[in-house]
């Protein structure tokens, strides 16, 4: 079943510490600064992963992940919102999930 954007936010609300926000004039969800997700092109959201995680979602949900050209460079893959929304869910708290570790490593002393 797909999403949109609303059901994105209602997702992501729901995780500790991930907050809505704008930075540069676009919309995103963050952990204390850190990007998770964002909208990207029309129907499509651009969600933070590492290189590791981006080929794995790639490989298993070809249909729903992608990666365009401007982007192969950055840590992100993105999804159409049409495509398998479980996948986009574990897509969208894997980014979480890094983005909380990443913020906690840099607190310790």
């Amino acid at each position: 079943m797909p999403m949109d954007v609303e059901e994105v936010d209602a997702f992501v609300a729901g995780l500790d510490g991930c907050r809505r926000r704008r930075a540069d004039g676009r919309t995103g969800w963050y952990v204390d600064g850190l990007l998770v997700v964002r909208p990207d092109a029309p129907g499509t959201i651009l969600v933070r992963v590492d290189s590791a995680q981006r080929e794995q979602l790639l490989a298993r949900h070809p249909e729903t992940f992608g990666v365009p050209p401007k982007w192969e460079a950055h840590e992100k893959v993105q999804a159409t919102l049409d495509g398998d929304a479980d996948a986009i869910r574990e897509a969208i708290t894997m980014a979480w999930e890094r983005q909380r570790t990443a913020r906690a490593e840099e607190e310790r002393p």
